[in-house]
């Protein structure tokens, strides 16, 4: 098992990026590989997990092991794969959503791509209680899910509107960082951010 893999970042794909090692380019599918993008032809460390099945190989990687512990807790959960925990780690906050399933927050828990109401019951029924002693929860954590529920929404519904009028999904992630950190939390504000970003690029 490949636990983590340290290099130089060569380059940013639409879902991976890939390390040198030493001569040797290791492809690691990641969350959302722009959060790298300057750190290009920087030393890095990826903390990985390989996934291994019959008809395929594949390393995922995470900024940190919070990261890490939530993505194989989250392959855990009956009906959700590897790429379903990824569209979920893309833009979660772990504090929040550990206190999400902890109070069965179906609203905060559909807000994620791919994940509809069957699939949130199930993240409660497999994660609830599993999850609190592996994160250090902030205090604040619970008080702030909710209003972080309806940022995420907002975030969702931007996209989908970037979509709309044509930008790509590659075009929309290598911003997604810089629309999170600018705290926005209504819909039409980061679209507007979103487009001022963009056309910059």
């Amino acid at each position: 098992m490949i636990a983590f893999v340290k290099g130089v970042l060569d380059s940013i794909l639409d879902d991976s990026i890939i390390v040198d090692v030493h001569g040797i380019g290791y492809e690691v599918i990641c969350p959302n590989p722009f959060i790298f993008q300057d750190r290009i032809k920087e030393k890095i460390k990826i903390h990985t997990y390989q996934h291994v099945r019959e008809d395929i190989q594949a390393l995922y990687g995470f900024k940190n092991m919070d990261e890490k512990h939530l993505f194989m807790k989250l392959i855990s959960v009956s009906g959700i794969g590897p790429r379903g925990a990824l569209g979920i780690l893309g833009s979660v906050d772990i504090p929040d959503f550990v206190a999400a399933v902890e109070r069965e927050d179906d609203k905060y828990l559909t807000s994620f791509p791919g994940v509809g109401k069957k699939t949130s019951r199930q993240i409660i029924l497999d994660l609830k209680g599993k999850l609190t002693n592996l994160f250090e929860l902030q205090s604040s954590a619970s008080n702030q899910a909710a209003v972080s529920s309806d940022t995420n929404i907002a975030f969702m519904e931007a996209k989908e509107a970037l979509k709309a009028l044509g930008y790509a999904e590659r075009e929309i992630q290598s911003i997604a960082p810089q629309l999170q950190q600018s705290g926005a939390a209504e819909t039409d504000t980061i679209i507007r951010n979103a487009l001022a970003l963009l056309m910059k690029k």
